[in-house]
C-alpha cells in the first residue's frame, strides 16, 4: 500500500496535542493591530481548537503528525 503524503501547508499551521486534538493560532493577529482593542488582541493569544467541521478535512491532511 502506498505511503500517504503530509499536506506541508497544513503542517506549518496546524499541530496535534497528545491527545489526538488539532490546534490552531488565531488569525487576525498580523498586521493593523492598532485599530484592534486590547481586549480582542489578548482573546488572540494562544492555539485554539479546530472547529468540529473542519477536523475529518485536516485529520486526512496530517495522517502521522
Amino acid at each position: 500500500m502506498p505511503k500517504l503524503k503530509t499536506h506541508r501547508g497544513a503542517a506549518k499551521r496546524f499541530r496535534k496535542t497528545g491527545t489526538g486534538k488539532i490546534v490552531r493560532a488565531s488569525a487576525f493577529r498580523r498586521h493593523i493591530l492598532t485599530s484592534k482593542t486590547t481586549k480582542s488582541k489578548r482573546q488572540m493569544r494562544g492555539s485554539h481548537e479546530v472547529s468540529p467541521a473542519d477536523l475529518p478535512k485536516l485529520q486526512r491532511m496530517l495522517p502521522y503528525k
